[in-house]
């Protein structure tokens, strides 16, 4: 076949943007999901040249959709943010998600994780978290010379591309930005901005109550 032929065929290949599976099979696991993709894009949020995706389809190789993968949440360094129906290695500069990570759900088997861990093996990913919610039970991959290595110690552990910490209690996993505060849900980030607006109208009354008692004093609180 000439090399105009080979061209022709490759533009033919279609790349779904769905494999067809739900993003999660339940209310635990997405909600992991949501929090650790919306923990990394407020992390990122102010650097244009990390892409941070959830479920998104990524084709390693071209003239293959076979070989694909939809990590729950995947990180790009290097790659610009912005709308993509695929992760296609290809047109990114040949630039791998260099970090993924996996919730388990009971639909998972250990056939489909054992072909992810190889894809993410075989395709530059640097540090690969697999976390079961319903064991709490947190697996860490880092490639080390050329290989993914199974992480011993995970009860806390610092991400060395994202610079997040995680910590393992005995009910569940925390993830802590480099700052120190919390990877939190949606309803978490309510109860703090609601809080945080209660203390600035109390504050506020506090403000206003002396500024009446100085003046009552006859003290201008301005001069």
């Amino acid at each position: 076949m000439t090399a105009a032929a080979n061209l022709s065929v490759d533009q033919d290949i279609i790349y779904p943007d769905s494999d067809g599976h739900p993003m999660s099979d339940n209310t635990k696991q997405f909600e992991w999901i949501v929090t650790i993709k919306g923990g990394l894009d407020a992390l990122f949020k102010d650097d244009p040249n990390v892409f941070v995706a959830g479920d998104l389809l990524w084709y390693p190789v071209e003239g293959n959709n076979k070989l694909r993968a939809a990590p729950d949440t995947m990180v790009a360094f290097g790659r610009s943010k912005g709308y993509r129906g695929s992760y296609k290695q290809w047109q990114e500069d040949n630039i791998a998600p260099q970090v993924v990570f996996e919730i388990l759900s009971p639909g998972n088997t250990l056939t489909e994780m054992a072909k992810k861990l190889e894809l993410y093996e075989v395709f530059g990913v640097e540090e690969y978290y697999l976390y079961d919610p319903d064991k709490n039970d947190l697996s860490i991959w880092q490639r080390l010379e050329g290989r993914l290595t199974v992480v011993e110690q995970t009860s806390s552990w610092v991400s060395p591309r994202l610079g997040v910490r995680f910590e393992q209690t005995s009910e569940t996993m925390q993830i802590y930005r480099p700052d120190g505060r919390p990877f939190a849900t949606y309803v978490e980030l309510d109860r703090q901005r609601e809080t945080a607006e209660q203390r600035a109208e109390t504050a506020e009354q506090r403000a206003k109550e002396l500024e009446a008692k100085l003046r009552a004093l006859g003290i201008d609180p301005d001069a």
